[in-house]
C-alpha cells in the first residue's frame, strides 16, 4: 500500500461519511410544509401555568421554583393578526404585531437573501405559505395572555421607529387592563447588535396581588429542508438545560412527544442553516423549557419563567433576550452559556473550534476567507513536514527498486503468493517501507472534514468571495474549474509517484482515482476544493524537493545501477 491506495482509502471514507451524514439529516428530516394555497392563521399557542396559589412571594420578584408548566396539553384558538409596527436598526428591519406585541417580521440588512441581489435575508416572516415568529407575553392567574380569550391590543405612540444616531432605541406598547394595570411590553434595540431584549413593566392599579410568568416562544411551520448529500443543513428547534449542554430538538421529535423540563437558565433555540433564533430567560431563575405541534403543522419551542406577584401600588418586571442574527460564536457566547455550540461543528468540534479562531486571526489580517484557506493549508502542510520527507523519502526508494519490483513480476508472472513473498523480501532487504506513505495522507483527513464543518456551519463563509469566479466559498464551483485543476494535480501526483500495485485490475482503479476525486468534488464547496488542490500543488512541490535532494545523497547512482 502507498498513498495511492491512502487515496482509495479516502475516498471510502469520506464517501461513507457523507452517506451517514445524509442519513442522519433525512432522518431528521420533518413532514412537509402547510399547502400554500391556504394561509396559516396564528393562534393562541400558549403553556399553561399550573398550581398558582403558592403564597410567601417577595412582591415584583420570582418563586423559588416555577410553577409546573403543561406544555404537553397545548390549548389554542383563533386569533387574527392586528396592526403592525416598524422598527430599523444597522442591522435589523422588523415588524412587530400590535395584537399581542409579536415580532412577525425581521430583515437582516447586512445578510442577502440570494448572492447578489438587493433583498435582505428574511430571518422571520408570516407568509400565506410559512410562518416563522416570536411570540411572548404574560400567562399565569393574570397573565395578559390566556389560551381562551383574545390576546391584548397593544397602544404605541407612533408606527415607525428608527434607530438614527442613537445606540439605544426602545420601543415600548402599552396595553392597560379592566382594573387599570399597565402592562408595559418594550422592546431594546442595541447597534450593531442582533440581540433584542424584551421587558415587561407591571404597574398594579388595581386591589388585589398580580400573578404572572413571561413566556417566550418561537413558532415555525414544519418544512422539510435537508440541503444536499455534501452541503446537508439542519431545520428546527434546539435547547440547553443545566443538565444538557446542547440538543437538536427536530420537528419530527416535537410531533411525537412534547419537551417540558426545568432548569436553572437554559435557552430555547430554532436553527436555519447559518442563522438562529434564540430567547434566552433569566439565566438565574429557573424556567420551564417546553415544545408543542401547534395547528397548521406548525412547531413550537418556548420557555416559561418563574412566577412573579405584584402586590397592590407596586411595580413589577420580567425580562428576556431575543436573538435573530447569523451563527457568531462570539456574541452568542456572551449572550448565553452553550449557545455558541447552535455553531455545530460536529464530532470534529474540538478540532473545529481552534481551527477556526486560526481562521479568523489570519482573516483579520488579510480579509480574503480565499486566502486564508490557502494559508491555513501551507501551516498545516509545514507541520506535517517531518512526515511528508519520510513519506517522500519511503517514494524515492520505491522508485529505486521499480526495475527489480518489475523483474519478480515477469519472472513469478500470475502465482500471486509467490511474487507477494518475493516482494516482501525485497523491501527488506532493500529496507523500503511500502506503508511509509500513508500516514500524511491519512492525516489530512481530520483536517478535511473540519474544515468541511466549518464551511457549512459558520457564517463567515456564507457568500464569501475569493477572486475571479469564485464569489461564494460555501457552494460548489458554479463552472467546475477548481475540481477540473484539483484532478489535474492529481494526475501529476500520481505520475511521480511509483507504485508497488501489481494486479491489473488495481492498477486500473489507482489511475481512475484522479477522474473519481474529480467527479466527488464537483458538487462539494469551492472552499474544500480550494484547500485540496492547495494541498496537491504543496505536496508535488514538496515531493520534486525532497526527491532531488535524495538523489543528490546519492540514490541517483543506486537508482541507476539497480
Amino acid at each position: 500500500m502507498n498513498s495511492q491506495r491512502s487515496l482509495l482509502i479516502i475516498a471510502l471514507l469520506v464517501l461513507s461519511f457523507f452517506m451517514f451524514q445524509q442519513w442522519q439529516t433525512r432522518d431528521a428530516a420533518s413532514t412537509p410544509g402547510v399547502d400554500a394555497a391556504s394561509k396559516p392563521e396564528p393562534t393562541n399557542v400558549l403553556p399553561t401555568v399550573g398550581n398558582d396559589e403558592s403564597s410567601n412571594l417577595v412582591p415584583g420578584t420570582a418563586d423559588d421554583q416555577p410553577d409546573s408548566t403543561s406544555a404537553d396539553m397545548p390549548l389554542s384558538t383563533d386569533a387574527e393578526s392586528g396592526d403592525t409596527i416598524r422598527v430599523r436598526t444597522d442591522v435589523l428591519d422588523v415588524e412587530i404585531d400590535l395584537l399581542g406585541g409579536d415580532l412577525v417580521n425581521a430583515y437582516l440588512l447586512e445578510f442577502a437573501e440570494r448572492q447578489g441581489e438587493a433583498e435582505r435575508f428574511n430571518i422571520m416572516h408570516r407568509r400565506t405559505n410559512h410562518i416563522y415568529i416570536a411570540q411572548s407575553g404574560l400567562v399565569g392567574r393574570d397573565g395578559t395572555d390566556s389560551p381562551n380569550e383574545p390576546r391584548p391590543t397593544f397602544s404605541v405612540e407612533r408606527n415607525d421607529f428608527s434607530l438614527d444616531s442613537g445606540d439605544v432605541l426602545e420601543v415600548p406598547l402599552t396595553y392597560v387592563s379592566d382594573d387599570g394595570t399597565e402592562f408595559t411590553k418594550t422592546y431594546v434595540f442595541r447597534r450593531g447588535d442582533y440581540a433584542v431584549d424584551v421587558r415587561y413593566d407591571i404597574a398594579n392599579n388595581g386591589d388585589s396581588a398580580k400573578r404572572v410568568a413571561l413566556y417566550g416562544q418561537l413558532r415555525q411551520s414544519m418544512v422539510s429542508d435537508s440541503g444536499s448529500m455534501f452541503m446537508p443543513t439542519y431545520r428546527g428547534a434546539a435547547f440547553s438545560t443545566q443538565d444538557t449542554r446542547y440538543d437538536k430538538y427536530s420537528f419530527d421529535k416535537i410531533e411525537d412527544r412534547n419537551l417540558n423540563q426545568t432548569t436553572t437558565g437554559g435557552w430555547v433555540a430554532m436553527l436555519e442553516h447559518y442563522f438562529v433564533s434564540a430567547w434566552v430567560p433569566n439565566q438565574v431563575g429557573q424556567n420551564v423549557i417546553y415544545t408543542m405541534a401547534a395547528p397548521n403543522n406548525e412547531a413550537v419551542i418556548g420557555f416559561t419563567s418563574q412566577t412573579i406577584q405584584v402586590e397592590p401600588g407596586s411595580r413589577g418586571q420580567v425580562e428576556a433576550s431575543l436573538f435573530l442574527g447569523p451563527k457568531d460564536q462570539d456574541r452568542l457566547g456572551e449572550l448565553a452559556e452553550n449557545l455558541n455550540l447552535t455553531v455545530d461543528y460536529g464530532f470534529m468540534w474540538w478540532l473545529a473550534i481552534p481551527l477556526f479562531s486560526l481562521m479568523q486571526f489570519i482573516y483579520g489580517i488579510f480579509a480574503n476567507w480565499g486566502v486564508v484557506i490557502i494559508l491555513v493549508t501551507l501551516i498545516v502542510k509545514m507541520i506535517l513536514y517531518p512526515l511528508t520527507k519520510a513519506q517522500y523519502t519511503s517514494m524515492a526508494k520505491m522508485r529505486m527498486v521499480a526495475p527489480k519490483m518489475k523483474a519478480l513480476k515477469e519472472k513469478h508472472g500470475e502465482d500471486r503468493q509467490k511474487l507477494g513473498q518475493a516482494m516482501m523480501k525485497l523491501y527488506q532487504e532493500e529496507k523500503v517501507n511500502p506503508l511509509g506513505g500513508c500516514l500524511p495522507m491519512l492525516l489530512q483527513l481530520p483536517i478535511f472534514l473540519t474544515l468541511y464543518w466549518v464551511l457549512l456551519e459558520s457564517a463567515e463563509f456564507r457568500h464569501a468571495d475569493f477572486v475571479l469566479w469564485i464569489t461564494d466559498l460555501s457552494s460548489r464551483d458554479p463552472f467546475f474549474i477548481l475540481p477540473l485543476l484539483m484532478g489535474g494535480s492529481m494526475f501529476l501526483m500520481q505520475r511521480l509517484q511509483p507504485s508497488p500495485v501489481t494486479d491489473p485490475m488495481q492498477k486500473k482503479i489507482m489511475q481512475l482515482m484522479p477522474v473519481l476525486f474529480t467527479v466527488f468534488f464537483l458538487f462539494f464547496p469551492s472552499g474544500l476544493v480550494l484547500y485540496w488542490l492547495t494541498s496537491n500543488l504543496v505536496s508535488i512541490s514538496q515531493m520534486l524537493w525532497i526527491y532531488r535532494q535524495i538523489e543528490k545523497k546519492g540514490f541517483k547512482g543506486q537508482k541507476n545501477k539497480a
